[in-house]
């Protein structure tokens, strides 16, 4: 069964146009490929900075919105897939997966820990808070539940904030830090069903242009090569990928974007062949 399809033009916490223009480039090339009809939830809005509580009210409808059609996919039998451009689109589908999926472990695959809450962020920035809002060590209000972080393994984080640090090492969830993901990551899941989150800035920081580029990173080659083995004989729930900055040149838009789509075809090809369906 094909892919469902999911981009989000609205914003959450976007401070520039960049990001949700390549989450709907992107989206528009995965669509294709699965032969699907792309889900937009939108409107777009003008990116601004913000503090997060301000972001948050202002996306609350664009998130439920998107919980709600990830649900459907999952009731509908179909792998989501969403597109965002920042990782406070996991606020509100993490949680919806849990709660269908129980026993999914999710590999959230991040530069940054994305564990900060409204104690701990330095920099007021909700897109650095959504791990730590699904995981309920605050709550967003959503009314969407929460995950057991025991159940998460964040994979190539390689830049954390002293407080963060200090929850994530105390949440009981599994880390793999920086290009220690290329040998060390399957074993980790184990033979769970899983849900991947990837951010894009998980690449070395000259791989494409995203939001807050880190050093020590992976190369684009050995990120592809880091999905298909966790897809390999794994049920893959479905994924979302965020963070593509997309150029504003029409053709450096085009082949940043497909080597975006050339780094998660192992997943879109375990989706295709029904791989997430147990046997």
């Amino acid at each position: 069964m094909s892919a469902r399809v999911i981009t989000l033009a609205c914003r959450t916490s976007d401070r520039v146009l960049d990001g949700c223009r390549g989450s709907v480039e992107v989206g528009t090339m995965l669509a294709e490929q699965q032969g699907v009809q792309m889900s937009t939830i939108g409107p777009s809005s003008e990116p601004r900075i913000a503090n997060w509580a301000e972001d948050l009210d202002d996306c609350r409808s664009c998130l439920l919105e998107t919980a709600q059609q990830v649900e459907d996919a999952l009731n509908d039998g179909a792998p989501p897939v969403v597109l965002h451009s920042q990782c406070s689109v996991a606020l509100s589908t993490l949680p919806t997966i849990a709660r269908i999926r129980p026993e999914v472990r999710f590999l959230w695959l991040d530069a940054h820990g994305d564990y900060n809450t409204p104690e701990t962020t330095e920099s007021g920035y909700l897109g650095g808070m959504p791990l730590a809002g699904a995981c309920g060590e605050w709550d967003a209000g959503l009314e969407a539940g929460y995950i057991d972080p025991e159940r998460v393994v964040l994979a190539g984080a390689r830049d954390f904030d002293d407080a963060e640090r200090k929850l994530v090492d105390e949440s009981g969830m599994t880390v793999i830090e920086g290009r220690a993901i290329i040998d060390g990551l399957p074993e980790a899941l184990g033979d769970d069903p899983v849900f991947i989150h990837l951010d894009l800035d998980v690449l070395d920081e000259d791989e494409l242009p995203v939001s807050f580029p880190t050093p020590g990173g992976l190369e684009i080659a050995e990120l592809r090569q880091v999905l298909a083995a966790v897809a390999e004989g794994r049920e893959i729930v479905g994924f979302e990928v965020t963070n593509f900055q997309a150029p504003i040149d029409d053709v450096e838009r085009t082949l940043e974007a497909t080597a975006v789509k050339r780094v998660v075809e192992p997943l879109l090809d375990a989706l295709k062949e029904g791989a997430h369906v147990r046997n």
